[in-house]
């Protein structure tokens, strides 16, 4: 993505500067790289009013926005696709993209050494003061921001969403050993401004938390597939009609501990502690070689289909079982 031209030139600035209003700290935002997450941020932040640039080195970027922004627009109630498009400007040229950003998104490859040089062509290039954010699913900003400046290094940090991001509330804030507390700040109030869900981790680790969390499930979810207990469509319908819907309403540690009664995690600690220990060594830990992935891929694609149709209309239904479960979970908070 390295842009050929040469740099603008931008006056010396500050997060201070940057900041529009206390709801909505930034109202330009820069998207590098226009896959599925990409995207979707993209959607939201045009919804939210925001003058988006999406930058891309694939030929077909503007088609590609304007073609992905009807299904999206569905995920915003009120959103109109052809206003959406008016606040998202298409590019290839990535100092253009970036030149009078307030916040770059990032959602290149899932590689460091290619997040480390488009790092810094984008810190080349964008002002002084803006926040650089890292989409990574995995990879931790201090290794991100190894090769770059201290003043860069301090503005750069990962925020993290749950795919689909214009749907799934949450975005996962970890700042690198370098990030400084300002730019937390002003991330955080940016996208709890946007109406997300944004969770500081006090520690980097690879993978973060809810992917960790995630990758746990799905382990053990494979094993039950590759035993033969039960298909991948048995899975999910245990998943759904189960934890999944109580996850939804209470998290883990406050599931256990109303599971205690009166008592609480303490009774439960306890009295199922010990075989909590036990039943972790049972886990199953499956190996996907060739014949494991294709038992999981065709069990999969037996239940929800395959193909370009296929996705559209399971990603709707997706989104729109979302939206449902999203407006449920504000109505009862709020209560």
């Amino acid at each position: 993505m390295s842009p050929t031209t040469n740099p603008p030139t931008h006056p010396s600035t500050n997060l201070t500067k940057h900041h529009h209003s206390p709801a909505v700290p930034f109202t330009t935002v820069a998207v590098v790289g226009a896959g599925t997450i990409g995207l979707s941020w993209a959607a939201l932040f045009a919804a939210r009013g925001l003058r988006v640039t999406v930058t891309d080195p694939r030929e077909d970027l503007d088609t590609t926005v304007t073609e992905a922004l009807p299904m999206l627009a569905d995920g915003l109630p009120g959103s109109d696709t052809g206003e959406l498009r008016g606040r998202i400007r298409t590019t290839h040229d990535l100092a253009g993209a970036v030149a009078d950003a307030d916040l770059v998104q990032e959602n290149g490859p899932e590689n460091l050494e290619f997040k480390q040089r488009l790092f810094a062509d984008i810190a080349r290039y964008a002002p002084a003061g803006a926040v650089l954010a890292t989409s990574s699913s995995g990879i931790v900003a201090t290794a991100i921001a190894a090769q770059l400046p201290a003043d860069s290094a301090a503005r750069l940090l990962v925020a993290h969403p749950f795919n689909p991001p214009h749907l799934v509330p949450l975005v996962e804030i970890v700042p690198g050993e370098r990030t400084s507390e300002e730019t937390v700040e002003a991330v955080t109030a940016f996208y709890q401004a946007l109406g997300k869900t944004p969770v500081r981790l006090h520690k980097e680790l690879p993978g973060f938390a809810a992917n960790r969390l995630q990758s746990a499930v799905l382990q053990e979810a494979m094993h039950l597939v590759l035993s033969g207990v039960l298909d991948a469509g048995e899975v999910d319908t245990v998943m759904k009609a189960s934890l999944g819907g109580r996850y939804a309403a209470v998290g883990p540690f406050e599931s256990f501990h109303l599971g205690g009664g009166p008592g609480g995690i303490r009774h439960m600690m306890e009295h199922l502690g010990p075989g909590l220990v036990e039943s972790w060594q049972r886990l199953g830990h499956p190996e996907l070689d060739d014949a494991a992935t294709a038992t999981v891929v065709s069990q999969t694609e037996a239940a929800y289909g395959y193909g370009p149709g296929a996705y559209r209309e399971r990603a709707a239904l997706r989104d729109r079982k979302q939206l449902a479960l999203n407006d449920v979970l504000r109505r009862t908070d709020r209560n």
